[in-house]
């Protein structure tokens, strides 16, 4: 693990692009913060201030400091930005398990392990590098990336606003997380699609394997979830701060040392279902950020501690997966629905906790 994070952390090394510029007669006697932001492509005046305060921006090669400070002709101004290097989207022929297709948008299954775009830690085999191939292109397509980042450490990648890096993609699943995802081929869908997702008329329904039993039959989160104070990698249910999020949850099964769920989600934020699972103390089954990782059965009989330690080895990753997809097709204006079975890990764990729940009854 520690070998791993060391490989995230070296990709995810911004490099020094130097932006030079010469102050003439005409220019009008504006602060240097505002001047370089409307200079230099892809850059927030955030951005601009923080490279001011850092000692990167120098007028006659002395640092300037004071982001007020009004440019005058005859300044010769450099400034040394930190940023992400470009990434290339590189077209691959990658099987995809495309459950519906049209001329505006498919729905693709994505399995576990595959990031849904690519990112700076993460620059391909992802699910737009293999939609890139299936829609016929073959040239490299280069990306710069501006500064409208945020970091996804978990699934090494960066998470960009522009769409340049994300084509045809209206909404992401995390990478060990499987299941179905809608993609729009035309402008058109992209915004119809996207619509749906801001007005919360797209329905998405996921299972998931959780520890323990719980204690209603159904429920209802509804909390704001943000960046952890103690971990800034991970999420967490805030009380302050953060984001809106509600999930609903319903037991399909229950067995004696996990449960069987149906979720369905009214927000779409980052790692929402895995948040709200483990704040409430059922960590999906297999979920290393979260302690779904870890045998919880320790203090109970030992057929129940075995079974959960095979369990743990059989899930690669957490047991979560998008299982129904159902939403407004954006020509047709008819509404409709997409599933998929269960991923093969999930069904061998579901059917060893079945045979546990045999001998127990015994």
């Amino acid at each position: 693990m520690k070998e791993k994070e060391e490989n995230i952390s070296e990709h995810l090394t911004k490099q020094e692009q130097i932006y030079e510029l010469k102050i003439t007669k005409g220019y009008v006697p504006i602060r240097i913060d505002v001047l370089l932001t409307q200079k230099m492509e892809n850059v927030t005046r955030a951005k601009v201030q923080s490279a001011i305060a850092d000692g990167r921006v120098t007028i006659g090669g002395k640092p300037m400091l004071k982001p007020s400070r009004k440019v005058m002709p005859g300044d010769e101004i450099v400034c040394r930005f930190l940023r992400y290097p470009p990434i290339t989207l590189i077209p691959q022929d990658i099987p995809l398990d495309i459950r519906y297709e049209d001329d505006d948008l498919l729905v693709v299954n994505k399995p576990s392990g595959m990031c849904t775009h690519p990112g700076v830690g993460n620059r391909d085999s992802t699910l737009v590098n293999a939609l890139l191939w299936h829609l016929g292109h073959r040239k490299e397509i280069d990306v710069e990336l501006g500064d409208d980042e945020e970091i996804d450490n978990e699934n090494e990648e960066i998470l960009y606003k522009t769409e340049k890096i994300r084509p045809g993609i209206v909404h992401r699943l995390d990478k060990n997380t499987s299941g179905l995802l809608v993609i729009a081929k035309t402008d058109e869908a992209m915004q119809g699609l996207q619509s749906q997702f801001i007005d919360r008329t797209i329905s998405r329904e996921y299972y998931a394997l959780v520890w323990g039993i719980m204690k209603e039959a159904n429920g209802r989160y509804d909390s704001l979830i943000g960046r952890s104070p103690r971990n800034r990698k991970h999420f967490a249910v805030l009380r302050s701060g953060g984001k809106h999020a509600i999930t609903n949850y319903w037991v399909i099964k229950q067995f004696p040392i996990a449960s069987l769920l149906k979720i369905k989600l009214e927000t779409g934020r980052t790692h929402q279902i895995r948040v709200h699972l483990s704040d409430d103390n059922h960590s999906i089954i297999g979920d290393v950020s979260y302690g779904g990782d870890e045998n919880p059965m320790k203090r109970v009989a030992k057929i129940k501690k075995s079974t959960a330690e095979k369990c743990l080895k059989i899930a690669d990753s957490q047991m979560l997966h998008a299982r129904e997809l159902s939403f407004i097709h954006p020509k047709t204006r008819q509404r409709m629905s997409v599933d998929c079975d269960l991923p093969d890990d999930m069904k061998e764990i579901i059917e060893l906790l079945s045979t546990l729940e045999n001998d127990s009854e015994k």
